[in-house]
């Protein structure tokens, strides 16, 4: 199995022969404390209503929201080993992609952690077109 390190605590996975993919790891192993962030979405928290209907700015809003999840449990971007996205829409993700990659690296940084991305009918808030679900573990 070929391994690449990280950071101390973090091993990315890529199977012998595996193609490295782009924009997120085939699995990790991690050791450490273990920060489970409830699905996020794209919405002010701290008046719980949405500020735009634009798929780009709740993308944006989203993640912002994890990274401060994740600060509150000692934890930063870095810590990540899992995010599940559920989109309302595969053509909006699809066409944005570009977008979305540079969006993702000026919160995120360069750092992708194993990734799934699933198409909703409709997430339980309204006005939401997208929710990410994240897990991080911070070295002991």
């Amino acid at each position: 199995m070929n391994q690449v390190r990280n950071a101390e605590h973090l091993e990315f996975l890529l199977p012998e022969g595996w193609a490295r993919p782009s924009g997120y790891s085939q699995g990790i192993a991690a050791r450490g404390r273990v920060l489970f962030v409830a699905g996020q979405v794209g919405w002010n928290p701290r008046t719980m209503q949405f500020e735009t209907d634009d798929f780009m700015a709740q993308v944006h809003q989203t993640l912002q929201n994890i990274v401060s999840v994740l600060r509150q449990g000692g934890a930063g971007p870095e810590h990540l080993v899992r995010l599940t996205w559920f989109v309302t829409s595969a053509k909006e993700y699809t066409s944005s992609r570009p977008k979305l990659a540079a969006l993702y690296a000026d919160i995120i940084g360069r750092h992708y952690p194993p990734m799934s991305i699933l198409v909703v009918s409709e997430l339980l808030e309204p006005r939401a077109l997208v929710e990410i679900e994240a897990t991080a573990v911070v070295p002991d």
